[in-house]
């Protein structure tokens, strides 16, 4: 399945430095994503590309008016078809590993808002937004680096886009553990060693030492996680 997203953004030149390069920019060149960045203010119908407005009722700040979203978004849809809508907002649930797993899985055309100032217009989200997607407790400047990390982790989930699926199924919260520690050459390196399990050569001993590193990381790391697994293995 081909994978279309379209990017709704105030800096598409940003958007697509940063997905234009390393493995998903190859994707692209392979035909087996395709993404687009929208510069929203060519939607706009002011000679001056006003996007923002002040709020109603006060405060500080710009609000991203309504209609200047609303055209760009409906152009898209009007040559892509109506795509699942995200909104990258601090208000949004907190994107995982679960989550790119689900859009990749559900999805083969997603449209991306990135938001800025003080926030959207309501009325937009209400009429256009599926979902909102936060990348944590955090707020940015905008939503140009969460829509570009979304679009890396559900991109690198398509078929072809890795080199093989055991490249994302043995990292970290694949399976809701943290990966176990990698070594690579030299075999010592400022009088630290590789552990020796990891050149004996028996894989079956390599595989039960990663997954006894993996799950004491966990519980070291991110006793939330490990909770969790623990409720799943219950």
């Amino acid at each position: 399945m081909r994978m279309r997203i379209d990017i709704l953004t105030l800096f598409p030149d940003a958007v697509d430095a940063l997905l234009g390069a390393s493995i998903i920019g190859r994707a692209r060149e392979r035909g087996h994503l395709a993404i687009h960045a929208h510069q929203i203010r060519d939607y706009t119908t002011n000679r001056q590309k006003q996007v923002d407005d002040y709020p109603y009722g006060g405060g500080p700040g710009m609000v991203m008016q309504a209609d200047p979203l609303y055209r760009c978004w409906a152009r898209v849809t009007d040559v892509a078809g109506q795509g699942h809508t995200i909104l990258l907002s601090p208000q949004g649930q907190v994107f995982s590993q679960s989550h790119a797993r689900r859009l990749q899985r559900e999805h083969d055309h997603l449209i991306l808002v990135c938001g800025h100032y003080e926030g959207v217009d309501e009325r937009f989200t209400e009429e256009c937004v599926d979902e909102e997607i936060s990348l944590g407790d955090f707020v940015l400047t905008g939503g140009e680096i969460p829509a570009a990390a979304l679009c890396d982790a559900v991109c690198r989930l398509i078929p072809g886009v890795l080199a093989d699926e055991t490249c994302f199924t043995g990292e970290s919260h694949w399976d809701g553990l943290l990966e176990y520690p990698q070594y690579s050459r030299p075999e010592v390196w400022r009088g630290r060693a590789v552990p020796d399990i990891l050149l004996s050569g028996h894989h079956k001993n390599i595989a039960a030492w990663r997954r006894e590193q993996s799950l004491a990381r966990t519980k070291e790391r991110r006793p939330d996680l490990w909770e969790k697994h623990l409720g799943k293995n219950e």
